[in-house]
């Protein structure tokens, strides 16, 4: 092995009895029995193994050491009286000859137990997370993590991709987030920006000449954290093929991402190609959300024709959603804590009704229902033991309502939620356009580099009033598994005459796009090929993979909700002298 070790922490086993080795690693426990007898927990990368000191010499220099503090155990391998099957390493233990500190712990107490620190309070744990990162349950994640890169990266190979890197530095760029901005010190007063994707130069890739292109690429947008987003930065699996379409970008992911999933997934079972799709207004429709979640059964049903002239004053000339769930066994307290959960989420109240055994229509707005029950049971399709529950608002409020009510819902009825398996499916047929929630004005839904679903003629009839901007749909795709949005993709617009024309939807004139994107504009009208992409999450795939919930649990250093690096105290202050050289005044906002 190396130096100051001849076996590792979980490599001996009962057949090296006999043996004398040397192990090394950290100190993780020790168990006094009197004066004359220890038992030591050895713990590194690769597991543990008991040690037990016998003589008073021997447990006064165990003693003497700290916990996690790193030592070397020199001593005799022999079979263990009484085993435990649970380590692999459970029919052995050594008892040692020579003890030697190699790294010592000067604290006589932990910020918590290292192989409970899952427990500990999160920030406590992002400032030790080096000591977070001893707990094998914790690093076993990050291992994972590399193996699933390790399998991307030979999958996209061995479907001819090439692997090349793309800038880190670049200019500011319009891509949905805000950038976070380098000052050029030799340039003063201007700025580099970190890339919020790989876009332009996938796209320059193609239009060089290379045919496929990936990488495994960071990403820097200066946004909130969730749970299935890091702020600052995340990485993703960066895809773009010449002369290809829709189909050629969906054969790939189909191809690589199963065997994957597969291979290294908490759940066995993961959907085959080809995987479900679903347009977007329908997935709006059926599901509330574009992101569904195809492990619950439940769907949205459009109950405003039956429900909005019921009497009941919030369903009044607004869109009512209906998600009928069949065979409910809650109670009315645990319906409430529900619904009240769905009104956190959404920002929308939640409704209710059930259709009893006893054939009633009971508790929630009964009331309202009960005068056109046969309307009703026939509309919905009830059957005895049903729970309606309802949203009502605009449209969007509604359906957004809904979604969260089928994801909520599902979640309580194991009988609607097949929890255990990989549910794959594409949303396709996005809106290419959309008024912005804060401008009021018309914006690119997604990417804004994507090709518009007709083309040139598409664009030329909206802009001449014979269409309605919002009716046009782009070559845009997002893969969605387990209600995890985790890649959006397009075929690309790679005809300048349409890009410009495109984004004078947004108000840019052709000037504004060639000093915006100069190096695609140009490069476009030196003959680009036809050409598409897409780019999965790999942060999001591994958290799935892992069966976690929060998406720090598979970072090895990941940031606060707030976007700070507690550990290294990031972000921090800088010297004057600093800001001077970059040319940077420093001007405090007002209060």
């Amino acid at each position: 092995m190396t130096q100051n070790r001849t076996h590792t922490c979980g490599e001996l086993r009962a057949a090296d009895a006999g043996k004398t080795v040397k192990l090394s690693g950290w100190m993780e426990n020790i168990r006094e029995v009197g004066s004359e007898l220890a038992f030591i927990v050895l713990r590194d990368f690769y597991g543990t193994t008991q040690i037990v000191a016998e003589t008073p010499e021997m447990v006064a220099q165990f003693k003497a050491v700290n916990k996690e503090s790193t030592i070397s155990v020199e001593g005799l391998v022999r079979e263990r009286a009484s085993k435990n099957p649970k380590l692999p390493t459970g029919d052995i233990e050594v008892v040692p000859e020579k003890v030697e500190v190699l790294g010592r712990c000067r604290h006589n107490e932990l910020p918590f137990q290292i192989n409970r620190s899952r427990e500990a309070d999160e920030a406590q744990r992002l400032k030790y997370r080096y000591l977070d990162l001893r707990n094998p349950e914790v690093k076993s994640n990050i291992v994972l993590r590399c193996q699933v890169v390790s399998a991307i990266r030979k999958a996209m190979t061995d479907h001819g991709f090439l692997e090349i890197t793309t800038p880190i530095l670049t200019a500011s760029s319009p891509e949905g987030a805000r950038d976070y901005l380098v000052p050029a010190r030799n340039h003063p007063g201007k700025f580099y920006a970190l890339p919020q994707a790989p876009q332009q130069f996938k796209q320059l890739l193609m239009t060089s000449g290379f045919d496929r292109y990936f990488q495994i690429a960071p990403c820097f947008r200066d946004e909130d954290a969730r749970a299935d987003r890091s702020p600052g930065e995340f990485y993703q699996l960066d895809m773009e093929m010449a002369f290809a379409s829709q189909e050629d970008v969906f054969a790939v992911i189909e191809d690589v991402l199963p065997p994957i999933f597969a291979q290294y997934g908490k759940y066995n079972t993961a959907s085959s190609a080809p995987f479900k799709r679903i347009p977007y207004l329908e997935a709006m429709e059926t599901y509330g959300t574009d992101k569904p979640d195809l492990r619950i059964d439940l769907t949205v049903t459009d109950a405003t024709e039956l429900l909005s002239g019921c009497g009941f004053g919030p369903f009044e000339h607004q869109t009512v959603k209906a998600v009928v769930v069949s065979g409910f066994e809650g109670t009315r307290k645990q319906i409430d804590k529900l619904c009240a959960g769905v009104e956190v989420q959404s920002g929308s109240k939640a409704y209710w009704f059930r259709y009893d055994e006893s054939g009633e229509i009971v508790g929630g707005i009964a009331k309202f229902v009960q005068p056109i029950k046969d309307q009703v049971l026939t509309a919905l399709g009830l059957t005895p033991g049903c729970l309606v529950a309802l949203s009502a608002g605009t449209k969007g409020a509604a359906q957004k309502t809904a979604g969260v009510l089928v994801k909520t819902l599902g979640a309580f009825c194991p009988n609607h939620f097949k929890k255990e398996q990989y549910a794959f499916c594409w949303i396709v047929d996005f809106p290419m356009y959309e008024i912005g929630e804060e401008s009021g004005e018309l914006e690119f839904c997604h990417n804004p580099f994507s090709m518009p679903s007709g083309g040139l003629e598409t664009v030329e009839k909206a802009i001449n009033g014979e269409t309605d901007p919002l009716s046009i749909t782009a070559d845009q795709y997002d893969l969605v598994c387990n209600g995890v949005e985790l890649s959006s993709g397009a075929v690309r617009n790679h005809d300048p005459e349409i890009m410009v024309k495109a984004f004078w939807m947004v108000g840019l004139g052709e000037e504004d796009v060639k000093a915006k994107f100069p190096a695609m504009y140009n490069a476009f009208t030196y003959g680009a090929p036809p050409h598409a992409g897409i780019a999965p999450g790999v942060d999001r795939m591994v958290m799935l993979l892992a069966g976690e919930d929060s998406i720090r649990e598979i970072i090895p250093f990941p940031m606060n909700k707030n976007a700070q690096d507690v550990m290294m105290s990031a972000p921090s202050e800088v010297t004057q002298a600093q800001l001077d050289e970059l040319h940077i005044a420093l001007v405090k906002p007002e209060e």
